[in-house]
This record gives C-alpha cells, sequence and structure tokens, in this order.
C-alpha cells in the first residue's frame, strides 16, 4: 500500500483522538501488517531486554480484586479488565524498543510511549468489518499448555463474554454478524519464554458509505471490549475508580486508513511509557502497564501472575 493520502489515528482510552495524514507524521513510527512508516535512521540491532521489574504491591492489586468481586457479586460487571503500572529499568530507549521489537502491530509516540501490540482491533475492507478479540493467556512451556488454557473453565467463560461483546458492538454499526473462528491460539515470542494466547474472529457488514463517517463507527466501539469489560458502560466506571490512575494511550486504539475501502486498527496493549518525571540519572525507570479479565472464578494469585507475566518484550 502506497503512502499517498493515507491517515493514520490514535485514540486514548477515553475516546480522545488524534489523526492526521501519515506524511505528516513527526516523530511518529508504527508498523502494521498493511503498511509501516519506520525511522529513516539506520538503527543497530540491539538485544533490548527488561532488566529490572517492580510490578504493583500484592495487596494493592488484592484491595483492587475484591472490590471489582464485589461490583460482580452486585450484578454490575460480569468481565473487568483490571489493569496496573509496573516500574520497569531497560538497558535500551524507546526508540530501541520499537526498531528490535516483533509483534503484528507496533507504534512508537514522540518518545512519550511504545506498544507492541499482538491484537488487532478492527480492520475493514471494502464494506466488511472483522474483530479479533483476544482474552486467554498460558506460559507455553507449561506441559499441556494448549489443552490447559482451552479447557479451562474461567477462561472459556471469559473469552466467551468478550466475543458476545463484540458481536454486540459489531451489531451496533453493522448486520449479519458472525463469529468465524472461536478460540483458536497464537504463539508469541516474549523476552526469555513464549507464550499461548487464544482469539477469535468476529465479521459484520457494513453500510456501502462507512468510509464517511469512520470515526463515528470506531467512537461507538469504544473502549475495545477486550479490554474493558461487560457491560461496557458500567464497567469502564468501575475500572475509572479501582485503578486509580489515568490509563491514557493504554488500551486505546491506534491505526491506519485510505478512507475509502481500507482501515486496519490496533489495540494499545503490551505497552511502556516514560513518565513525565523521568530521569536519565540514576537507574532511570518506565512504567508498563498490564492486566487482565476478571470474572467472578477468577483466581487473585493466578491474575496477579498473569499480570507480571505480561510484562515482557516481545524479541526478534
Amino acid at each position: 500500500m502506497e503512502n499517498g493520502e493515507l491517515k493514520f489515528f490514535l485514540f486514548d482510552f477515553d475516546g480522545n483522538y488524534f489523526i492526521d495524514y501519515v506524511k505528516n507524521l513527526k516523530n511518529i513510527y508504527f508498523q502494521t501488517p498493511s503498511f509501516s512508516l519506520l525511522p529513516t535512521k539506520n538503527y543497530k540491532k540491539k538485544r533490548c531486554k527488561i532488566t529490572k521489574i517492580s510490578p504493583p504491591k500484592f495487596k494493592d492489586y488484592k484491595k483492587a480484586f475484591f472490590e471489582v468481586i464485589e461490583e460482580i457479586k452486585n450484578g454490575n460487571t460480569y468481565l473487568l479488565n483490571l489493569t496496573f503500572q509496573s516500574k520497569i529499568e531497560l538497558n535500551c530507549d524507546l526508540i530501541d524498543v520499537f526498531n528490535n521489537s516483533n509483534a503484528l502491530f507496533k507504534l512508537y509516540f514522540k518518545d512519550k510511549f511504545v506498544c507492541f501490540s499482538p491484537e488487532r482491533f478492527v480492520k475493514i475492507k471494502n464494506n466488511k468489518i472483522y474483530t479479533y478479540p483476544m482474552k486467554g493467556t498460558i506460559d507455553a512451556t507449561i506441559p499441556n499448555s494448549k489443552e490447559k488454557i482451552l479447557s479451562n473453565i474461567k477462561e472459556m467463560a471469559e473469552h466467551t463474554m468478550v466475543v458476545d461483546l463484540l458481536r454486540n458492538d459489531l451489531g451496533i454499526i453493522g448486520r449479519d454478524v458472525k463469529v468465524n473462528k472461536f478460540r483458536y491460539i497464537d504463539k508469541i515470542k516474549a523476552q526469555n519464554k513464549e507464550i499461548l494466547q487464544v482469539s477469535s474472529e468476529i465479521e459484520a457488514t457494513l453500510p456501502k458509505n462507512w468510509n464517511k463517517n469512520y470515526i463515528n463507527l470506531i467512537k461507538k466501539m469504544l473502549p475495545a471490549g477486550s479490554i474493558s469489560g461487560t457491560p461496557k458502560k458500567k464497567t469502564v466506571e468501575i475500572i475509572k475508580r479501582v485503578e486509580n490512575y489515568k490509563r491514557g494511550f493504554y488500551t486505546g486504539i491506534f491505526g491506519i486508513t485510505d478512507e475509502k475501502t481500507f482501515l486496519d486498527s490496533a489495540v494499545i496493549i503490551r505497552y511502556i511509557e516514560k513518565p513525565k518525571q523521568f530521569s536519565t540519572f540514576h537507574f532511570p525507570f518506565y512504567i508498563y502497564k498490564s492486566g487482565g479479565g476478571i470474572t467472578i472464578d477468577s483466581n487473585l494469585k493466578e491474575e496477579y501472575k498473569e499480570l507480571i507475566q505480561k510484562i515482557y518484550i516481545p524479541i526478534q
């Protein structure tokens, strides 16, 4: 796909957005399966690593976890994606992470954050729209890991709820909604391990003039179901209260479109942010935001473990 009149768009978790022609972007780089804008400077290959992880205190996670469980018991939410911030140290800069990580989608934004996301949000080709919710993660080195993740009742329930939520989201903007593939496995190479991720594919048909108001169509689907929960409006209210921090661009979306027949986008997960108080002296730290879905069947220690497990850089 040629640059031409291609547009780049970026939404944060609250729905605020930035949009501009790709040819106008400054200090913004991205990579997608369809088109990439990469730095012209020839960066050396560098084995970027997270050298230290300081996860949230278990007692803080425990407090938020049981607040969510109480909300579930009261019928206010059935699935909530609970996230936290972890401090990390790197042996490289954010631009190095972008250049030397491997992911389906990557984004470097003005030296403020970088993401290397395995999760597509929506893809539109002609007047067909597809979405690919990801729910369910397991260490690939665990014996019979594939069978374990696919047969796990809690993971099955969580994934089914997200698929149902996104079927509903697509139904708001399209018709003839159907699930093409349900709970298939992708293998992701992390820093020192391989992870199995469970996904599904959902399809719908859009009006032929979708390109005239695609920003409004996207807004109707935000925030993404896989990183919020169900019912969405009430769940987002709970998220903002119990997480006690602003997600910002984390769990927003970014993408590209020719504003004619094509659009592709990703959920901004696997995300490293440079804090405002960043210092180049004495072990500068970054913020890694991660989390997972909570249901009534969730186990506190397992969810805390998953949050930490998702702190990695997918090496090339």
